[in-house]
C-alpha cells in the first residue's frame, strides 16, 4: 500500500479523489471505484477520527510495548494502564504500519503474540493483503490463552500491501506485551511443521515422525510442503478456543437472564399466565437431594405453579416427614401418598389425577430447576398459544452441586429422536393432551418419558413442539442415575426399543427396531418394498483412471443392494487410460454407462445432466473419489430415501487415515456451512453421541447424496447458474427443505472419501472471485436460514466444527 508518512495530511486528504489517486491506481482488484472506495473507507475505521495516532517505532525481534499503527476501529487506549487498550465492540482492529516493520516478502514468517484480557482464551487474526484486499482466505488465525506467548507460521505467497490486526471478538480491556513478525529460514520449515503435526493433529497425534511421513506420502503420493503447510493448518481449526462451560455460565448465560424488574414487566406482560403442574414421583430419594428439588420450584420467579407430587410407598421415614413439610409450607405443594409401589410410571398417573393446570411439566425427585425454568416455558407458551409440548437444554450436577456436561440440544428433530431420547428434561406438556393418550403407560419403565412423546406425536404438528435453547434443567449424578452413566440402568435400552416398536407398529408397519451402537440409543430400519427400485448413481470424473475405478468397481462388488445403474459423467477426459477403463467396465457389467459431457467444468450442470439421463426413481449424487466401506450403504440410504417425509440422504464419509470427513452439514460455520464433527477419529460417538445416530439434518454433501428422483425434478436440480463448484449441494439441501422435506444424515452408510483432504486451496485470484461470489450468493439468496440451523445450538459455536461452546 502506498502510505502517506505525513499524517495529517492524510487525514486532511482522506476523500474519495485522494483515496482514487493513491490506492486505487496500485492495487486493481476488479472493484468498481465506489466499491473499492466503500471497502477500504470500512477497513480504515470507516472515517479518520481523534483515535489515529502513530505509535512508536518498535524493533521487529523485540517484544513490542507499543503496536505500529496507521489506524484503529472500535478501539481506543486504556489510560489506567500503560500498556492497555479498550475495546468498544465485538470487530476491533488496528490498521498496522509496515513502515514500522522491516520489509515483509514473500516467504515464511512467524507470527507470535502475548495477549492479556479478562477472557481465558481468544482468537487473533491478521489480515493480509497482497494485493486482493483484505479477505478470509487471507487470513492467519492465531489461538491464545492469556497471557501466554502463542505463535504460528504462514507463508506469503507475495509482499504486503496492508496488514490489519484483530486482537479480539468484543468489548473488553486488554494489553498487548507482544507482537511480533519474524522472518523463518525455509530449511527450518519441515521440522516445525512436521513437529507441530505430531503433537497437535487428531490424525497423527504421537505418532512417531517416520510413520507420519510415511503416512502422508502413502496417502498423497510424496510429501510436498503445500501438503504439510495443509496439515499445520488443520491443527489449529482443532485448538481453536473454546469456552469451558463454567466461564459460559458466568458470562453467557449470566447475561442473558433477566433482572427482578424485567421479571415484573415479563409477568405482568403475560395476558393469560399459564398454570403448570410440576409432576414429580418420588421413591427413596436422599433426604438433601430431595430439599433442594423441592427448594428448586419454591425458588421460581414465575409464581404460576403447583407440585403434584405421589410418593410411591417410600419406605425411608424421611420422605414423608419431608414431604408433609413441606406440603403445610405452600399451598402450592400436593402430595398423594400411594397405598402401595407401582414404579415410576404408575407414580407420576397418580400424580397427573391431582394436576390442574394448563401444562405440565416433568421433575425427577433428585433433580433441581433453575430460577427462571418455568418462566420462560411460560414465556414460550404465551409467543405462540398452539404450542403442545416443550423441552429445554439441560446439564447435569455433581455431587458438590456444581453443574457440567451440558446437552445443547437441536430443534424439533424427530429422525433424532427416534435415535436416542435427547428431548428428555426439562419437558413440558399441554394437560389436554396427555389426558387424551391417557397418561404415563405401564411396562415402558425407564423409558416412559420417550414412550410418552411418541404416543403425543401422532396428535401433535411438528410446529407445535417447542424447543427453548436455554439450560432448564439440572440433571444430579449419583449412584444408579441414568446421568451418570447411561449404562447404570440396562433395562432402559429395552424399554425403549420396546416403546419405539410399539409407536411404529401403529404408525409405519414393517419398520424394525434394534439397540443402536451405544447404550440408550436405537437403530430403526424402515422397509424397502419388492420389486426393489432402481437407483441411478451418478459420477462425474475426468480421467484420474485409479480414483474413478476403485469408487465404481467398489460400488459393484460390495454393495448387497443391486437394483441400480451407474452413469459415469465423462467431463472429458483424454488420457487412453481412462478411456480404456470406460469400454472395460461397460462390458464388463450392464449396468454402467459412460455419458460424454464435453462442457467446461460445472459440477451443478454435469449433475443436472446426469439426472435427465437416469433411468431409476432414486439418483445418487456420488463423487469419483469414494470406496465403498459397509456392504449395505444403498440399502440403508435406499429405505430412508423412500420414506415421503425424507429428501436428501447422506452418509458418513471418512478420509483414507480413518478420520470423519463428512457427519451432515451445519449451517453457518465457516459462513456458509462446515462438515459436522470433520476429523474426529472413526468411531467417536461425537456430541452426545450424534455420530452414531441417524437425524435430521439442514444439508448433507452431495459427494454421496441420495433423493427421489421426482423431488430433484420439482427443485429443478441444481443451481448450474450461480453455483459452478462450491454449496450447490447446501443450496439443494436448502431447496429440498424448503419443499417441505426433511433431510436425513445416517452413519450406517460408510464410505472412504479420498481426494478431499488434499484439494487444491481456492488461492488463486481466479478461485477467490469465483469462491467469494459463491459465498455471496448462498448469503443473499440464504442469509437469515445461514445464521441459525435449527439442527444446530446457537449455544454452540460457529467457528468450528466441533460441538464446541
Amino acid at each position: 500500500m502506498m502510505v502517506n508518512n505525513n499524517l495529517e495530511e492524510l487525514l486532511a486528504q482522506f476523500d474519495e479523489q485522494w483515496y482514487l489517486r493513491t490506492y486505487w491506481d496500485v492495487n486493481q482488484t476488479g472493484l468498481s471505484a465506489k466499491e473499492h472506495f466503500k471497502r477500504y473507507g470500512r477497513l480504515l475505521g470507516r472515517k479518520p477520527c481523534a483515535s489515529w495516532g502513530v505509535a512508536p517505532a518498535v524493533n521487529q525481534r523485540a517484544t513490542a510495548i507499543a503496536l505500529p499503527y496507521l489506524g484503529l476501529n472500535q478501539l481506543s487506549t486504556d489510560i489506567d494502564h500503560p500498556q492497555g487498550w479498550l475495546s468498544e465492540g465485538d470487530d476491533p482492529f488496528f490498521i498496522v504500519d509496515l513502515e514500522q516493520l522491516s520489509g515483509i516478502g514473500q516467504g515464511w514468517y512467524q507470527f507470535n503474540l502475548t495477549l492479556n484480557c479478562p477472557a481465558k482464551q481468544g482468537l487473533a487474526k491478521l489480515y493480509l493483503d497482497t494485493g486482493k484486499g483484505f479477505n478470509e482466505l487471507e487470513t492467519v488465525t492465531l489461538p491464545y490463552k492469556r497471557a501466554m506467548a502463542s505463535s504460528r507460521l504462514f507463508y506469503l505467497e507475495s509482499p504486503l500491501v496492508a496488514l490489519r490486526f484483530d486482537p479480539l471478538e468484543q468489548a473488553s480491556a486488554f494489553s498487548i506485551t507482544q507482537f511480533e513478525i519474524t522472518a523463518v529460514n525455509e530449511h527450518h520449515i519441515e521440522s516445525a511443521l512436521l513437529a507441530r503435526i505430531q503433537k497437535e493433529h487428531q490424525s497423527y497425534r504421537d505418532m512417531p515422525l517416520d510413520k507420519i511421513k510415511a503416512s502422508i506420502s502413502a496417502e498423497r503420493h510424496g510429501i510436498s510442503m503445500t501438503q504439510l503447510q495443509a496439515l499445520y493448518n488443520e491443527t489449529f481449526s482443532f485448538s481453536l478456543p473454546s469456552v469451558d462451560y463454567e466461564e459460559w455460565i458466568e458470562t453467557v448465560e449470566a447475561a442473558s437472564l433477566p433482572t427482578p424488574v424485567e421479571v415484573d414487566a415479563m409477568l405482568s406482560g403475560m395476558k393469560a399466565p399459564p398454570l403448570i403442574s410440576v409432576v414429580m414421583p418420588v421413591y427413596n430419594p436422599a433426604e438433601i437431594y430431595l430439599r433442594a428439588c423441592l427448594d428448586s420450584v419454591l425458588a421460581q420467579s414465575y409464581p404460576h405453579w403447583e407440585l403434584c407430587i405421589a410418593d410411591d410407598r417410600s419406605p425411608k421415614a424421611h420422605v414423608q416427614r419431608v414431604l408433609r413439610e413441606y406440603e403445610a409450607r405452600d399451598r402450592r405443594i400436593k402430595v398423594v401418598y400411594r397405598e402401595q409401589n407401582g414404579h415410576i410410571s404408575a407414580a407420576s398417573n397418580s400424580a397427573l389425577e391431582i394436576a390442574k393446570g394448563d401444562f405440565v411439566a416433568l421433575l425427577d425427585h433428585d433433580d433441581a430447576l433453575p430460577e427462571h425454568a418455568l418462566l420462560f416455558m411460560a414465556q414460550a407458551i404465551g409467543e405462540k398459544p398452539d404450542t403442545q409440548i416443550l423441552y429445554s437444554d439441560e446439564d447435569k450436577l455433581n455431587g458438590r452441586g456444581e453443574r457440567f456436561d451440558p446437552h445443547f440440544k437441536s430443534d424439533w428433530n424427530p429422525d433424532l429422536f427416534f435415535s436416542q431420547n435427547y428431548v428428555s428434561h426439562l419437558g413440558v406438556y399441554r394437560r389436554s393432551l396427555l389426558q387424551q393418550i391417557g397418561g404415563f403407560r405401564l411396562g415402558v419403565e425407564g423409558s416412559q418419558d420417550q414412550d410418552l412423546l411418541l404416543r403425543c406425536l401422532p396428535h401433535v404438528t411438528a410446529t407445535q413442539i417447542v424447543h427453548i435453547p436455554r439450560v432448564l434443567y439440572h440433571w444430579r449424578t449419583i449412584e444408579g442415575s441414568t446421568a451418570l452413566a447411561s449404562g447404570e440402568k440396562s433395562y432402559t435400552t429395552d424399554a425403549g426399543i420396546q416403546a419405539l416398536r410399539d409407536y411404529f407398529a401403529g404408525q409405519q408397519p414393517g419398520v424394525t427396531v434394534e439397540a443402536g451402537l451405544v447404550a440408550n440409543t436405537y437403530r430403526v430400519r424402515y422397509p424397502i418394498p419388492e420389486p426393489a427400485p432402481l437407483v441411478s448413481l451418478l459420477i462425474p470424473t475426468r480421467d484420474r483412471r485409479a480414483l474413478t475405478e476403485t469408487a465404481v468397481r467398489s460400488i459393484l462388488e460390495r454393495s448387497t443392494y443391486t437394483h441400480f445403474e451407474i452413469l459415469i459423467l465423462d467431463n472429458g477426459s483424454i488420457e487412453q487410460e481412462t478411456l480404456d477403463f470406460f469400454a472395460q467396465i461397460q462390458r464388463e457389467d450392464n449396468r454402467v454407462r459412460v455419458l460424454r459431457y464435453d462442457h467446461p467444468f460445472n459440477y451443478s450442470a454435469i449433475n443436472n445432466f446426469g439426472a435427465r439421463h437416469a433411468k431409476g426413481s432414486i439418483v445418487g449424487l456420488v463423487n469419483n473419489d469414494v470406496e465403498v466401506i459397509n456392504p449395505e450403504w444403498l440399502t440403508e440410504m435406499v429405505s430412508h430415501c423412500l420414506r415421503p417425509e425424507i429428501g436428501c440422504v447422506g452418509a458418513k464419509l471418512y478420509y483414507s487415515n480413518d478420520t470423519l470427513q463428512h457427519g451432515g452439514v451445519i449451517l453457518g460455520i465457516g459462513g456458509v456451512g462446515g462438515h459436522s464433527h470433520k476429523h474426529y477419529p472413526r468411531h467417536h460417538p461425537g456430541y452426545f453421541s450424534r455420530l452414531l445416530l441417524a437425524q435430521t439434518l439442514s444439508a448433507v454433501t452431495a459427494a454421496c447424496l441420495l433423493i427421489r428422483k421426482e423431488i430433484y425434478d420439482e427443485v429443478a436440480g441444481l443451481d448450474e447458474e450461480n453455483l459452478h463448484v462450491a454449496f450447490n449441494d447446501v443450496d439443494f439441501c436448502l431447496k429440498v427443505r424448503e419443499a417441505g422435506y426433511r433431510n436425513l444424515w445416517t452413519p450406517y452408510a460408510e464410505l472412504y472419501h479420498y481426494e478431499s483432504i488434499s484439494r487444491g486451496a481456492e488461492d488463486s485470484p481466479e478461485k477467490i472471485a469465483r469462491f467469494n461470489k459463491e459465498v455471496n450468493f448462498m448469503k443473499s439468496k440464504w442469509g437469515k436460514h445461514l445464521e441459525q440451523d435449527p439442527y444446530y445450538s446457537q449455544n454452540l459455536t460457529k467457528d468450528r466444527e466441533d460441538f464446541s461452546i
